[in-house]
Protein backbone atom coordinates (compact mmCIF):
# COMPACT_ATOMS: atom_id res chain seq x y z
CA UNK A 1 0.00 0.00 0.00
CA UNK A 2 2.80 2.53 1.19
CA UNK A 3 4.48 1.74 -2.30
CA UNK A 4 1.33 2.91 -4.33
CA UNK A 5 0.78 5.36 -2.39
CA UNK A 6 4.30 6.70 -3.24
CA UNK A 7 4.06 5.95 -6.75
CA UNK A 8 1.06 8.31 -6.98
CA UNK A 9 2.94 10.73 -5.06
CA UNK A 10 5.82 10.68 -7.80
CA UNK A 11 3.65 10.63 -10.81
CA UNK A 12 1.85 13.79 -9.31
CA UNK A 13 4.37 15.60 -8.78
CA UNK A 14 6.12 14.91 -12.58
CA UNK A 15 2.71 15.88 -13.96
CA UNK A 16 3.07 19.19 -11.67
CA UNK A 17 6.46 20.10 -12.63
CA UNK A 18 5.58 18.88 -15.94
CA UNK A 19 2.37 21.25 -16.10
CA UNK A 20 4.30 24.50 -14.52
CA UNK A 21 6.44 24.27 -17.99
CA UNK A 22 3.32 24.88 -20.06
CA UNK A 23 3.41 22.26 -22.85
CA UNK A 24 0.34 23.18 -24.48
CA UNK A 25 1.60 26.80 -25.20
CA UNK A 26 5.04 25.20 -25.83
CA UNK A 27 3.73 22.59 -28.72
CA UNK A 28 3.29 25.76 -31.51
CA UNK A 29 6.08 27.53 -30.31
CA UNK A 30 8.03 24.48 -31.00
CA UNK A 31 6.35 24.14 -34.55
CA UNK A 32 7.73 27.28 -35.47
CA UNK A 33 10.91 26.47 -34.52
CA UNK A 34 10.90 23.60 -37.01
CA UNK A 35 9.71 24.91 -39.49
CA UNK A 36 11.72 28.01 -39.42
CA UNK A 37 15.01 26.00 -39.36
CA UNK A 38 13.82 24.23 -43.02
CA UNK A 39 12.86 27.50 -44.51
CA UNK A 40 16.75 29.07 -43.02
CA UNK A 41 18.14 25.81 -44.74
CA UNK A 42 18.86 22.32 -44.32
CA UNK A 43 19.62 20.94 -40.69
CA UNK A 44 20.25 18.25 -39.64
CA UNK A 45 17.74 16.24 -37.51
CA UNK A 46 20.68 16.37 -34.39
CA UNK A 47 20.64 20.43 -34.97
CA UNK A 48 16.64 20.20 -35.38
CA UNK A 49 16.45 18.06 -31.99
CA UNK A 50 18.93 19.94 -29.77
CA UNK A 51 17.80 23.69 -30.70
CA UNK A 52 13.94 22.44 -30.34
CA UNK A 53 15.18 20.83 -26.93
CA UNK A 54 16.80 24.21 -25.62
CA UNK A 55 14.15 25.99 -26.93
CA UNK A 56 11.56 23.62 -24.49
CA UNK A 57 13.69 24.04 -21.62
CA UNK A 58 13.81 27.84 -22.27
CA UNK A 59 10.10 28.02 -22.32
CA UNK A 60 9.67 25.41 -20.05
CA UNK A 61 11.74 27.65 -17.35
CA UNK A 62 9.47 30.81 -18.51
CA UNK A 63 6.63 29.10 -17.89
CA UNK A 64 7.56 27.42 -14.81
CA UNK A 65 8.64 31.37 -13.34
CA UNK A 66 5.33 32.29 -14.63
CA UNK A 67 3.47 29.65 -12.07
CA UNK A 68 5.50 31.16 -9.26
CA UNK A 69 5.08 35.33 -9.90
CA UNK A 70 1.32 34.62 -10.57
CA UNK A 71 0.43 32.72 -8.06
CA UNK A 72 -1.69 35.73 -6.86
CA UNK A 73 -3.79 35.97 -9.98
CA UNK A 74 -3.63 32.23 -10.54
CA UNK A 75 -5.81 31.70 -7.12
CA UNK A 76 -8.43 34.44 -8.15
CA UNK A 77 -9.06 32.60 -11.87
CA UNK A 78 -11.15 29.53 -12.08
CA UNK A 79 -9.20 28.32 -15.08
CA UNK A 80 -6.00 28.57 -13.28
CA UNK A 81 -6.29 27.89 -9.52
CA UNK A 82 -5.80 24.24 -9.57
CA UNK A 83 -1.91 25.20 -10.76
CA UNK A 84 0.64 23.95 -9.19
CA UNK A 85 2.04 26.32 -7.19
CA UNK A 86 -1.55 28.52 -6.88
CA UNK A 87 -2.35 24.95 -5.62
CA UNK A 88 0.13 24.51 -2.85
CA UNK A 89 1.56 21.55 -4.47
CA UNK A 90 4.18 22.81 -5.72
CA UNK A 91 6.50 25.86 -3.25
CA UNK A 92 7.14 28.73 -4.76
CA UNK A 93 11.14 28.18 -3.89
CA UNK A 94 11.20 25.04 -5.43
CA UNK A 95 9.32 26.14 -8.23
CA UNK A 96 11.30 29.21 -8.99
CA UNK A 97 14.59 26.99 -8.45
CA UNK A 98 12.89 24.31 -11.34
CA UNK A 99 12.05 27.47 -13.73
CA UNK A 100 15.79 28.98 -13.04
CA UNK A 101 17.31 25.35 -13.48
CA UNK A 102 15.31 24.73 -17.20
CA UNK A 103 16.52 28.76 -17.83
CA UNK A 104 20.13 27.77 -17.55
CA UNK A 105 20.27 24.44 -18.77
CA UNK A 106 18.75 25.77 -21.87
CA UNK A 107 21.46 28.53 -22.11
CA UNK A 108 24.41 25.41 -21.76
CA UNK A 109 22.90 23.22 -24.18
CA UNK A 110 22.52 25.91 -27.09
CA UNK A 111 25.56 27.74 -26.06
CA UNK A 112 27.64 24.62 -26.34
CA UNK A 113 25.72 22.11 -29.26
CA UNK A 114 23.87 24.86 -31.70
CA UNK A 115 25.64 28.46 -30.99
CA UNK A 116 26.29 31.57 -28.91
CA UNK A 117 23.63 33.87 -30.92
CA UNK A 118 20.65 31.02 -30.78
CA UNK A 119 21.33 30.46 -26.64
CA UNK A 120 21.57 34.41 -26.10
CA UNK A 121 18.13 34.88 -28.30
CA UNK A 122 16.90 32.33 -26.34
CA UNK A 123 17.68 33.81 -22.99
CA UNK A 124 16.28 36.77 -23.60
CA UNK A 125 12.89 35.59 -24.82
CA UNK A 126 12.46 34.36 -21.17
CA UNK A 127 14.07 37.30 -19.52
CA UNK A 128 11.67 39.10 -21.21
CA UNK A 129 8.45 36.97 -20.51
CA UNK A 130 9.63 37.27 -17.09
CA UNK A 131 10.35 40.90 -16.19
CA UNK A 132 8.91 42.74 -18.73
CA UNK A 133 5.62 40.33 -18.96
CA UNK A 134 4.81 38.76 -15.90
CA UNK A 135 6.36 41.04 -13.74
CA UNK A 136 5.88 44.75 -15.40
CA UNK A 137 3.38 44.77 -18.08
CA UNK A 138 0.65 42.44 -17.07
CA UNK A 139 -0.39 44.07 -14.15
CA UNK A 140 0.17 47.41 -15.36
CA UNK A 141 -1.36 48.15 -18.93
CA UNK A 142 -3.79 47.36 -20.64
CA UNK A 143 -0.82 47.30 -23.85
CA UNK A 144 0.42 44.17 -21.69
CA UNK A 145 0.30 41.21 -24.61
CA UNK A 146 1.12 43.67 -27.30
CA UNK A 147 4.33 44.80 -25.97
CA UNK A 148 5.03 41.74 -23.94
CA UNK A 149 4.26 39.78 -27.18
CA UNK A 150 7.62 40.07 -27.87
CA UNK A 151 8.89 37.28 -25.94
CA UNK A 152 6.79 34.89 -27.76
CA UNK A 153 8.01 36.41 -31.16
CA UNK A 154 11.44 34.95 -30.20
CA UNK A 155 11.62 31.18 -31.74
CA UNK A 156 12.05 32.43 -35.32
CA UNK A 157 14.74 34.36 -34.69
CA UNK A 158 16.86 31.49 -32.64
CA UNK A 159 15.85 28.92 -34.90
CA UNK A 160 17.36 31.10 -37.79
CA UNK A 161 20.40 31.88 -35.84
CA UNK A 162 20.63 28.07 -35.54
CA UNK A 163 21.16 27.34 -39.07
CA UNK A 164 22.94 30.56 -40.01
CA UNK A 165 24.63 31.32 -37.53
CA UNK A 166 23.50 34.84 -38.07
CA UNK A 167 20.48 37.18 -38.55
CA UNK A 168 18.78 38.47 -41.43
CA UNK A 169 16.13 40.44 -42.68
CA UNK A 170 13.75 37.18 -43.02
CA UNK A 171 13.97 36.00 -39.86
CA UNK A 172 12.73 39.77 -38.49
CA UNK A 173 9.84 39.37 -40.31
CA UNK A 174 8.92 36.23 -39.27
CA UNK A 175 9.72 37.56 -35.70
CA UNK A 176 7.03 40.73 -36.94
CA UNK A 177 4.16 37.98 -37.90
CA UNK A 178 4.29 36.11 -34.44
CA UNK A 179 4.73 39.62 -32.95
CA UNK A 180 1.31 41.18 -34.77
CA UNK A 181 -0.42 37.72 -34.74
CA UNK A 182 -0.29 37.59 -30.62
CA UNK A 183 -2.34 40.75 -29.60
CA UNK A 184 -5.96 39.24 -31.87
CA UNK A 185 -4.89 35.75 -30.84
CA UNK A 186 -4.79 36.70 -26.98
CA UNK A 187 -7.82 39.23 -27.32
CA UNK A 188 -10.08 36.99 -28.45
CA UNK A 189 -9.26 34.66 -25.60
CA UNK A 190 -9.30 37.28 -23.00
CA UNK A 191 -13.06 38.52 -23.99
CA UNK A 192 -13.67 34.65 -22.87
CA UNK A 193 -11.80 35.28 -19.85
CA UNK A 194 -13.08 39.11 -18.96
CA UNK A 195 -14.85 38.59 -15.61
CA UNK A 196 -12.20 36.19 -14.59
CA UNK A 197 -9.28 39.17 -15.05
CA UNK A 198 -11.59 41.49 -13.27
CA UNK A 199 -11.97 39.41 -10.68
CA UNK A 200 -7.98 39.25 -10.46
CA UNK A 201 -7.49 42.67 -10.88
CA UNK A 202 -5.15 42.29 -14.26
CA UNK A 203 -6.14 45.17 -16.41
CA UNK A 204 -6.81 43.28 -19.63
CA UNK A 205 -7.46 45.68 -22.66
CA UNK A 206 -11.64 43.81 -22.29
CA UNK A 207 -11.43 44.70 -18.85
CA UNK A 208 -10.25 48.08 -18.97
CA UNK A 209 -11.48 49.10 -22.49
CA UNK A 210 -14.52 47.62 -22.84
CA UNK A 211 -15.45 44.72 -24.74
CA UNK A 212 -16.37 46.84 -27.88
CA UNK A 213 -12.85 48.25 -27.87
CA UNK A 214 -11.37 45.16 -27.54
CA UNK A 215 -13.32 43.69 -30.71
CA UNK A 216 -11.92 46.54 -32.51
CA UNK A 217 -8.58 46.32 -31.81
CA UNK A 218 -8.82 42.50 -32.98
CA UNK A 219 -9.52 44.19 -36.44
CA UNK A 220 -7.18 46.65 -36.28
CA UNK A 221 -4.51 44.04 -35.37
CA UNK A 222 -5.68 41.39 -37.85
CA UNK A 223 -5.67 44.07 -40.67
CA UNK A 224 -2.03 44.55 -39.08
CA UNK A 225 -1.29 41.22 -39.31
CA UNK A 226 -2.32 40.91 -42.86
CA UNK A 227 0.18 43.62 -44.17
CA UNK A 228 3.13 42.51 -42.28
CA UNK A 229 2.33 38.87 -43.69
CA UNK A 230 3.04 40.02 -46.95
CA UNK A 231 6.55 41.63 -46.20
CA UNK A 232 8.88 38.21 -46.73
CA UNK A 233 6.72 38.08 -50.31
CA UNK A 234 7.72 41.27 -50.96
CA UNK A 235 11.17 41.06 -49.74
CA UNK A 236 11.81 37.96 -52.10
CA UNK A 237 11.98 35.32 -49.71
CA UNK A 238 8.87 33.34 -50.55
CA UNK A 239 7.04 32.98 -53.93
CA UNK A 240 3.82 32.23 -55.12
CA UNK A 241 2.78 29.37 -52.65
CA UNK A 242 3.37 31.69 -49.85
CA UNK A 243 1.68 34.53 -51.25
CA UNK A 244 -1.65 32.58 -51.84
CA UNK A 245 -1.39 31.12 -48.57
CA UNK A 246 -1.18 33.85 -46.78
CA UNK A 247 -3.26 36.06 -48.40
CA UNK A 248 -6.18 33.38 -48.18
CA UNK A 249 -5.16 32.97 -44.51
CA UNK A 250 -5.32 36.46 -43.52
CA UNK A 251 -8.16 37.10 -45.30
CA UNK A 252 -10.11 34.26 -43.41
CA UNK A 253 -8.44 36.26 -40.22
CA UNK A 254 -10.05 39.46 -41.26
CA UNK A 255 -13.16 37.94 -42.10
CA UNK A 256 -13.60 36.32 -38.31
CA UNK A 257 -12.89 39.54 -36.98
CA UNK A 258 -15.14 41.33 -38.88
CA UNK A 259 -17.88 38.64 -37.60
CA UNK A 260 -16.63 39.07 -34.37
CA UNK A 261 -16.89 42.72 -34.10
CA UNK A 262 -20.21 42.78 -36.08
CA UNK A 263 -22.15 40.33 -33.97
CA UNK A 264 -20.49 39.60 -30.67
CA UNK A 265 -20.78 36.28 -29.09
CA UNK A 266 -18.31 34.11 -27.02
CA UNK A 267 -18.81 31.44 -29.59
CA UNK A 268 -17.39 33.81 -32.13
CA UNK A 269 -14.54 34.53 -29.77
CA UNK A 270 -13.44 31.16 -28.86
CA UNK A 271 -13.93 30.48 -32.93
CA UNK A 272 -11.45 33.29 -33.69
CA UNK A 273 -9.20 32.50 -30.85
CA UNK A 274 -8.74 28.57 -32.00
CA UNK A 275 -8.74 29.45 -35.73
CA UNK A 276 -5.55 32.02 -34.56
CA UNK A 277 -4.10 28.67 -33.63
CA UNK A 278 -4.22 27.14 -36.75
CA UNK A 279 -3.57 30.49 -38.97
CA UNK A 280 -0.38 30.19 -37.53
CA UNK A 281 0.57 26.75 -37.84
CA UNK A 282 -0.39 26.97 -41.82
CA UNK A 283 1.41 29.79 -42.36
CA UNK A 284 4.73 28.88 -41.22
CA UNK A 285 3.68 24.96 -43.03
CA UNK A 286 2.66 27.30 -46.07
CA UNK A 287 7.13 28.90 -45.91
CA UNK A 288 8.09 25.58 -45.66
CA UNK A 289 6.46 24.46 -48.51
CA UNK A 290 7.51 27.36 -50.66
CA UNK A 291 10.92 27.26 -50.02
CA UNK A 292 11.18 23.33 -50.81
CA UNK A 293 8.44 23.42 -53.60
Amino acid sequence: MELLLARSAWRTAVSDYFEMTKPRVQSLLLFITVTTMYVAGDPSLGLVALTCLGGALSAGGAGAINHVLDRDIDRSMQRTANRPVAAGRVSPGAGLAFGIALGTAAFVLLATTVNLLAAVLSLSGLLGYVFVYTLWLKRSTPQNIVIGGAAGAVPPLVAWAAVTGGLTGTPLYLFAIVFFWTPPHFWALSLLMKDEYARAGVPMLPVVRGEAETRRQILLYAVLLYAVSQLPFCAGAFGAVYLVSSVLLGAAFIFGAIRLLRKPSRRDALRLYLFSLAYLALLFGAMVADVRL
